[in-house]
């Protein structure tokens, strides 16, 4: 195996495809048995429109597609500039009694959007590759789930609601809904 030569050659990262360094990463955040330390989250036009660095250099991801059985959310998840969780605030609002159950649709809540906006203050929509975490909030779990199906296939969901699921190569690019 050319690990060893590989891992010397290049340090112990490693960003060669099929590679793994010493520790049994691939340079792309995933390991040999587990889910990834870290994942990238690409702004796009679909179910990520706020994703970026806050004006404080926190980074940050926004979405109001969140929903439990009870209740929809929005939710500001940030993260210090090192990718590193921070801290995950929570605004409960309103959804339509028209919305199947487990179906994540925009929050009906402009008004609240823009307020949770204002907390993030001028900011840059870019990619942020940040750590998987979860915080309770009221009951409620909130943040990004790591897991792995039946076949093998590991996977971040964005919770509550599981509206998003990110794949390898966790480039941000990869997720289903």
């Amino acid at each position: 195996m050319l690990v060893a030569p590989i891992a010397a050659l290049f340090g112990t990262s490693c960003a060669l495809p099929g590679l793994l360094d010493l520790n049994g990463h691939d340079g792309l955040g995933g390991t040999v048995d587990g889910p990834p330390s870290r994942i990238t989250i690409v702004p796009d036009d679909y179910h990520v429109p706020y994703a970026g660095t806050a004006e404080d250099g926190r980074l940050f991801f926004l979405s109001d597609e969140l929903f439990s059985q009870d209740a929809a959310y929005i939710g500001l998840f940030l993260w210090h500039p090192d990718g590193t969780f921070d801290e995950v605030r929570v605004e409960v609002v309103g959804r339509s009694g028209e919305v199947p159950s487990g179906q994540a649709v925009p929050a009906d809540a402009d008004d609240a959007l823009r307020e949770v906006l204002d907390v993030v203050g001028d900011y840059t929509l870019e990619p942020i590759t940040v750590e998987p975490f979860l915080q309770e909030v009221d009951g409620v779990e909130f943040g990004w789930r790591t897991g792995q199906y039946e076949d093998g296939t590991q996977y971040v969901n964005v919770e509550p609601g599981d509206f998003i699921a990110y794949y390898a190569p966790w480039d941000g690019l990869e997720y289903d809904t």
